[in-house]
């Protein structure tokens, strides 16, 4: 009997994985060619990172709203997304696909409540305090992050995820309390600087379609505005890869890439006017997009063999 059992777990673990990797099919092919140079070990482990922060961020990003649920019930499902996901870290098991995939990876890797929790106080603010009464077909009045604000959110909803997969990465090293506290400050770094370079490239998205403004209280960024965040992650680009060595050898190639596309993405932001931004979404052609992944493996490679 114990056996069955286990086999049923097995399967159906495995069914929620495949399920978080469609959902990065779906969603970032960047993400899924980064995910493709970790070791084997790791990869799934960020996958099912991912595919939680992908549906929560979808289901606050305007889906629930698109489906015709009212602000409450968009409230409501954010709210039963993570009691669900609280459970099954705490059980083990989910009903939910993808939040079961996400538990086996929370509760192999030591991710806690202290990374999950600002996590969704993040997602909270996406929905930000509205009036229960307002329909689905109204217009909310626009969400203004000042600097406080939009260092909260930040914490949330991306330094804590590049701490959720530091921990997949470090879960079976032993390291030094201060390469420790290097490893973590370079993470929380990178995962700022990636989401500061999307909230420069969806600046047409967020202000027209959900009526946000992540980088300052103004209606409207300038271009020095522009340059002064172009400056800021360059500085948290930096910072995270300085870090790099420290890492397990196969977690440096994918950790590169990323690392190395968003730089791109970042080179391409400073030679584009915030005009131009505020109409379309600044990208990184597939063929670069190789090359720099390949590049980061070389790179890799050739530091493992010195």
């Amino acid at each position: 009997m114990s056996v069955a059992t286990d086999t049923s777990f097995t399967h159906f673990t495995r069914t929620a994985e495949r399920a978080a990797n469609q959902v990065i099919a779906a969603y970032s092919t960047s993400f899924g060619l980064a995910c493709r140079l970790l070791g084997p070990r790791h990869r799934q482990h960020v996958r099912n990172i991912y595919a939680l922060v992908r549906v929560a961020d979808e289901l606050v990003d305007g889906v629930t709203a698109e489906a015709g649920l009212s602000y409450q019930e968009q409230c409501d499902a954010l709210a039963h997304f993570i009691d669900e996901t609280h459970r099954a870290v705490k059980l083990g098991y989910s009903s939910d696909l993808i939040v079961h995939a996400f538990a086996q990876t929370a509760r192999t890797a030591g991710i806690d409540d202290t990374l999950i929790d600002p996590f969704f106080d993040s997602m909270r603010m996406d929905l930000g305090e509205r009036t229960a009464s307002r329909t689905s077909a109204q217009q909310p009045a626009p969400l203004r992050f000042d600097a406080d604000a939009h260092d909260g959110y930040v914490h949330g909803s991306a330094e804590v995820v590049g701490l959720m997969c530091l921990r997949v990465f470090m879960r079976d090293e032993n390291i030094d309390d201060g390469d420790a506290a290097a490893l973590q400050h370079g993470a929380s770094r990178l995962g700022a600087a990636f989401q500061n370079i999307n909230f420069l490239r969806d600046l047409a998205d967020d202000t027209t379609r959900l009526g946000r403004s992540y980088l300052g209280t103004s209606d409207h960024l300038e271009d020095r505005d522009r340059m002064e965040w172009v400056s800021t992650i360059r500085s948290q680009l930096a910072d995270a890869n300085a870090v790099i060595p420290l890492l397990p050898r196969d977690a440096r190639a994918a950790v590169r890439s990323a690392l190395a596309l968003f730089s791109a993405l970042t080179d391409r932001i400073e030679q584009t006017t915030v005009d131009e931004l505020y109409r379309h979404r600044v990208r990184v052609p597939d063929a670069v997009k190789a090359g720099l992944a390949a590049r980061a493996v070389a790179s890799t490679w050739m530091e493992l063999h010195r």
